[in-house]
């Protein structure tokens, strides 16, 4: 194959990835403090021996990073539901011990009374330690703006933490709406501010599956194509080395 067939490639190739991540966001488009994923390409470039041939652009997939922007709120009424407004995220420790933060707010109280997420990870205080709600509230529980939990007769028994987290973008999916540190580590946990948690109410997905779907249409027409070039190429080297048997 020449030149104008390796690049078809390349890009038949990154357009697969991308249709993978467009095709997981529709998949999460219901999913409670889901964050989209988008593609990262850049441009690859060969440079002829001859200088003046200049070079042959490819492309090439430089990964991936999560969209940070918050979805709508939706009330629920569950008081262990809790959505967060703001540039903020909650903090866990997922049953393998590994530090994650997520935006999934809903919430449960666990038989040994931690509060926990859905997926089974413990939900941090400020202090980065572990919520324990006594089994003596009398009641439901109530989480103020800031975090702050009080039982039924109104004593303070935990507050949840809202973490500032740099580079949130890069930071890898573990399942269960969390995300995790690119080297696997344990970040430092710094209290976000200006963040407001609003009890009864879920934040949505922020996936928008008409946009999605549109971006799966044009990523589709794209990889045909680049799939049509390469036959092409194909087909006129083949004519080409049939006319040059005949004249032999």
């Amino acid at each position: 194959m020449d030149n104008s067939a390796y690049v078809a490639l390349s890009l038949a190739r990154s357009l697969e990835r991308s249709l993978d991540v467009v095709a997981n966001n529709l998949a999460n488009s219901d999913t409670a403090g889901y964050k989209a994923q988008r593609t990262d390409f850049q441009d690859l470039v060969e440079h002829s021996l001859s200088p003046s041939q200049g070079g042959v652009a490819f492309v090439q997939s430089n990964g991936s990073h999560i969209d940070p922007s918050a979805g709508a709120l939706v009330k629920t009424g569950n008081p262990l539901d809790v959505a967060l407004s703001g540039n903020g995220w909650f903090g866990y420790t997922t049953s393998t011990g590994q530090a994650a933060f997520g935006r999934d707010g809903r919430m449960a109280i666990n038989a040994q009374g931690q509060l926990v997420t859905t997926a089974g990870a413990q939900v941090l205080d400020a202090n980065g330690a572990p919520i324990s709600i006594p089994a003596t509230t009398g009641g439901p529980i109530t989480i103020a703006g800031d975090g702050t939990i009080t039982d039924a007769q109104g004593t303070v028994v935990g507050k949840i933490g809202v973490f500032n987290v740099p580079n949130i973008e890069t930071y890898q999916r573990i399942g269960g709406g969390m995300l995790v540190a690119p080297d696997g580590g344990t970040p430092p946990r710094v209290q976000a501010t200006g963040v407001r948690l609003s009890q009864g109410f879920i934040e949505q997905s922020n996936v928008e599956p008409v946009l999605e779907m549109t971006r799966m249409i044009d990523i589709q027409r794209a990889y045909e194509r680049a799939m049509s070039l390469i036959q092409d190429d194909n087909s006129l080297r083949q004519q080409t080395l049939t006319q040059l048997g005949q004249a032999g």
